[in-house]
C-alpha cells in the first residue's frame, strides 16, 4: 500500500508540475462554468440557468478530466518511453494503473468542489436534495469516463496527436450533449447523434436528480448506457494498450 500511495503522489506532483496539462485539464471547465454562468443569465424550468450550468459543466469536467486527462497522460508517457522503463521496476503494471486512476480521479474532485465552491459564492447554487445520488452519478461518469480514456489511449497512435484527438472527440461531444446548455432546440438530426453519446446519459442522470428529484437508481437506460461504453473502453484497452512506444 505504501508503494501504492507513493506513485499516486508522484503523479500528483507530476500532473500540478504541468502547467499545460493542469491548464487543459483542470482549469478549462472551471474557466468555461465562470463564463458561461456570467453570460446565460435567465431560467431553465423555472430555476436559474446556474442551476442547469453547474451540474452540466461538472458532467463536462468527468469527460475532459478523466477521459481527456488520462488518455493525453499515458500516451505521452508511453511514446516518451516511461511506460516501457515502468515495467522494468519492481512497481506491478496493475498498481501503476491504478495510481495513474486514482491521482486523475483526485484532480477531478478538486475540480468538481472548485466549480460547486463558485456556484455557491457567485450564483446561489444549492445541492439538491438527492445530493447523494448526484455525487453518485459524477463517480459513475468518472468510472466509465476513464475506462474508455484507457481504450482511448490504446488506439491514439502519436503523442503529438493525443489532445487533438481528445478535443475532436470531448468538445463536441459536449455541445450534443448538453454540456454547455439544454439541447430542446437542437434540430433533430443533431439530437440523434446525442443519443448514442455518453456524456448525454450523464448529463440526463444529473439534471434529473436536479430538476425531478429522481435518484440515480431510478434512471437504469441512462446508467447501463454508461456502463456499457465504459466496459468498451476497457476491453479496448485489455486488447490493444501497449506499454512500448509505437513505430513511426
Amino acid at each position: 500500500m505504501s508503494l501504492f500511495a507513493h506513485q499516486v503522489r508522484a503523479d500528483q506532483l507530476v500532473f500540478w508540475r504541468g502547467r499545460e496539462s493542469a491548464i487543459f485539464v483542470f482549469l478549462f471547465p472551471v474557466l468555461l462554468y465562470l463564463l458561461l454562468s456570467t453570460v446565460y443569465s435567465g431560467e431553465y424550468r423555472g430555476r436559474p440557468n446556474t442551476d442547469y450550468l453547474t451540474s452540466s459543466l461538472i458532467a463536462y469536467g468527468v469527460a475532459n478530466t478523466t477521459f481527456g486527462g488520462l488518455a493525453i497522460i499515458l500516451v505521452m508517457r508511453r511514446e516518451l518511453g516511461i511506460l516501457k522503463r515502468i515495467r522494468a521496476t519492481p512497481l506491478p503494471a496493475p498498481m501503476y494503473l491504478a495510481a495513474a486512476l486514482c491521482s486523475i480521479l483526485a484532480v477531478f474532485v478538486l475540480q468538481a468542489t472548485t466549480i460547486m465552491v463558485l456556484g455557491r459564492l457567485f450564483y446561489d447554487w444549492h445541492l439538491p436534495e438527492q445530493w447523494p445520488s448526484l455525487f453518485a452519478a459524477f463517480l459513475l461518469g468518472a468510472l466509465c469516463f476513464a475506462g474508455m480514456g484507457f481504450g482511448a489511449a490504446s488506439l491514439i497512435r502519436s503523442g503529438e496527436g493525443a489532445s487533438a484527438v481528445v478535443n475532436v472527440v470531448i468538445l463536441p461531444m459536449t455541445f450534443l450533449s448538453g454540456g454547455f446548455g439544454p439541447t430542446t432546440d437542437y434540430p433533430s438530426v443533431l439530437q440523434a447523434i446525442a443519443d448514442v453519446l455518453p456524456l448525454t446519459y450523464l448529463v440526463d442522470i444529473v439534471q434529473g436528480v436536479v430538476y425531478d428529484g429522481t435518484p440515480i437508481w431510478e434512471q437504469p437506460t441512462a446508467v447501463a448506457v454508461l456502463f456499457a461504453w465504459g466496459l468498451a473502453g476497457t476491453l479496448i484497452a485489455v486488447r490493444y494498450f501497449s506499454w512500448e512506444p509505437r513505430e513511426r
